[in-house]
């Protein structure tokens, strides 16, 4: 086969490839680390210059006049992105950062009482999520050791769903899980788990760093009961975007753990009682004063998953890592590499994880040559093919660069460490 000729067929054949011309691609440069951060498009870039043009003419007025008034922004967002991660506006807000709603959700809704004091996580997760359990717990009186259950991985990539729920004992009152895991990309069977947590007496949520905009959601079919991610990976929000949050609607009226202004009925807000006259929905989960100019872009940006569709986003996506992975196979047999991503389209997310010993000397070649990955120690190398902006024919020559790289030793004249920021 003919691959790259196979790869140009594509591109032409790709319904999403208009969207490419809205971002901003460097000359001789080919991203693949969306996952870590997205490009900037260029209707990202008009809410944001809208925004401060709207700061420029109106002063405090931006907050009722102007394009997008900014007292309603979070919900202007939270709108759009209620159909990517299958929820009603009200059980969205556009909000905070990641680890603060994790913080606000475990505030929330744990509640040890008895024996139930133990929160699930994994031992896979993201840094900062286990941070926060762990503090959360200590709050609470508790030794982390002891009630924070990390499940085990057997082999260091995957989790299996049957460990998960084998660790939802009576003593457990909280699971927290992430929906893709950031290292391998697995997805984890949210609907599954979420039942069976259930039928335990136990209240789930999901970290969607890794998966919102990257593939379909239906949180409120799943009966999950919350959920929290960053809206700059696959979203493309912006270095810092505001975060976001989802609350089954069951759980309206429910008072937040960390209650603040913004999280007021906000036909109330300014009437400046001391008693917190909750927004009644999702909205209620709100700290503090949106963050405008950080959320500003985000607005422009889910303007394109509207048109695009999460459905079809999803399936370029997984024909992009099916292709990664066959040539990975065939160009790159007998170099070291080992696919740490699942190879079943189910359960494999949005970016390919590919091992190697040599993996930080490898991104910096990579670098060097106008590939732009994503490292992760101690030995993967992340690649994510973002459907809205990258094409098949990147996939291709990422493939060769890495062939070249390998096949004239170009890693070896850097260390094998990473970067400050990796």
């Amino acid at each position: 086969m003919d691959f790259l000729e196979y790869t140009r067929k594509l591109d032409r054949e790709d319904p999403l490839a208009k969207f490419r011309e809205e971002f901003y691609l460097q000359p001789n440069t080919i991203y693949m680390d969306g996952n870590s951060l997205g490009l900037l498009s260029k209707r990202a870039e008009r809410t944001l210059l809208h925004t401060l043009e709207d700061w420029k003419e109106f002063g405090i007025d931006g907050w009722t006049q102007g394009r997008q008034p900014w007292f309603y922004m979070s919900e202007k967002a939270s709108e759009q992105l209620a159909p990517l991660v299958g929820a009603s506006p009200e059980e969205v807000i556009v909000t905070g950062s990641t680890t603060v709603n994790l913080h606000q959700v475990v505030a929330t809704f744990y509640h040890p009482k008895g024996k139930r004091t133990k929160i699930v996580a994994d031992e896979l997760n993201f840094p900062s999520d286990i941070y926060a359990l762990q503090s959360q717990l200590r709050i609470h009186g508790f030794n982390p050791e002891e009630h924070l259950v990390r499940v085990k991985s057997h082999d260091g990539r995957y989790l299996a769903e049957d460990d998960i729920v084998e660790a939802m004992t009576d003593e457990v009152a909280l699971v927290i899980l992430p929906s893709i895991l950031y290292r391998s990309g697995q997805i984890l069977d949210m609907k599954y788990v979420t039942a069976e947590a259930h039928k335990r007496g136990i209240l789930i949520g999901f970290d969607g760093c890794h998966s919102v905009g990257s593939i379909p959601h239906s949180f409120s079919e799943w009966d999950v009961d919350f959920a929290f991610w960053c809206n700059y990976k696959h979203l493309n929000g912006g270095p810092g975007a505001v975060a976001g949050l989802y609350v089954n609607r069951k759980h309206f009226g429910v008072l937040p753990g960390l209650a603040g202004w913004f999280g007021s009925d906000k036909q109330k807000q300014f009437d400046m009682e001391h008693t917190f006259m909750s927004a009644g929905n999702a909205g209620a989960f709100q700290i503090g004063t949106p963050h405008v100019l950080s959320l500003a872009p985000l607005i422009g940006s889910l303007e394109m998953f509207a048109e695009a569709g999460i459905d079809t986003i999803r399936s370029k996506s997984l024909s992009m890592t099916n292709l990664f992975i066959q040539l990975i196979d065939t160009e790159l047999a007998g170099m070291g590499f080992t696919i740490g991503t699942p190879r079943e389209e189910a359960v494999r997310g949005g970016h390919v994880g590919l091992e190697h010993k040599e993996a930080a000397r490898i991104c910096k070649a990579l670098k060097e040559n106008g590939v732009i990955p994503d490292f992760r120690a101690p030995n993967m190398i992340r690649l994510a093919p973002v459907a809205l902006y990258n094409s098949f024919e990147d996939v291709w020559n990422v493939v060769q660069m890495l062939k070249t790289i390998m096949e004239e030793k170009q890693y070896e004249k850097y260390k094998n460490e990473r970067d400050v920021v990796a």
